[in-house]
């Protein structure tokens, strides 16, 4: 499973790299949808979040004791780290590049059944190259929607989106209870058309709580990188519609959220 995982991992890092690499030294600092964050913003926070994932499997005590500075000022301490890390591309690129090796040296290293500390939860191997295959899917998609014209062949859905809605689906509770709200005692079904037009569900057939629709959608709600009311997603049940406004695959509190397009003209 873990081989599975950082292939993929590695083909949607390398995807994102054919896009940024192409850039000129004044695109990447063209300013991205995430507020006050350019693409180098964006490329230095996965740099950063490689980084920090590497040493949370090589030295877990070193870990914790970064993990505590965060706690002085949480809701900056990620874009801090990401300004912190912004540089020129000839410099910004190759430190990524060996970072993203180095993580996943890392993974391999650790024993199958053992997990490391993480923001949140500790981690397996498995759980925590999902992750990040979640986080450069995401921020890829930033940038993405910052050149749409040469983005048109990176923005195809892929297959490599299971694992990111497999995250989205495992974090419905996270996501209430992010915003303030009682974690539904409700099962969940979620199904989703893939791009091979097959069906990946999650879920017991009979929950009562569903959300059905496109897999690129889906993933596009639970990493907030668009507004529910721009998304081909059904929702039955009164807690799955709750849920939409929500949905949060990652760690800490609630993001900004994307504004509806329509509220945009």
């Amino acid at each position: 499973m873990l081989d599975e995982v950082l292939q993929d991992l590695e083909a949607e890092s390398a995807a994102l790299d054919r896009l940024v690499s192409g850039l000129s030294p004044q695109e990447w600092s063209r300013p991205t949808p995430a507020p006050g964050w350019t693409v180098a913003h964006q490329i230095a926070h996965l740099h950063w979040t490689d980084e920090i994932a590497t040493l949370a499997n090589r030295e877990p005590a070193a870990f914790l004791a970064r993990l505590s500075e965060s706690m002085d000022d949480p809701l900056t301490y990620v874009d801090r780290a990401a300004a912190a890390g912004v540089a020129p591309p000839d410099e910004l690129l190759p430190r990524w590049r060996a970072g993203r090796a180095a993580l996943v040296e890392a993974l391999r290293a650790v024993p199958d059944n053992d997990k490391r500390p993480w923001f949140g939860t500790a981690m397996s191997p498995v759980s925590s190259a999902t992750g990040r295959l979640m986080e450069t899917w995401a921020h890829g998609r930033d940038i993405a929607d910052t050149f749409p014209e040469r983005a048109r062949e990176y923005v195809q859905p892929t297959a490599r989106l299971r694992h990111v809605a497999f995250i989205g689906y495992r974090t419905i509770g996270h996501g209430f209870a992010s915003h303030g709200r009682a974690t539904p005692a409700e099962a969940f079904r979620v199904e989703l058309l893939m791009p091979d037009s097959t069906v990946l569900s999650f879920g017991p057939a009979d929950a009562h709580e569903r959300v059905t629709g496109p897999i690129l959608d889906f993933c596009l709600l639970v990493t907030q990188r668009r507004h529910p009311a721009d998304l081909a997603l059904q929702a039955t049940g009164e807690r799955a519609n709750e849920w939409l406004s929500m949905a949060q695959a990652f760690a800490g509190p609630p993001g900004a959220k994307r504004e509806p397009k329509a509220a945009a003209r």
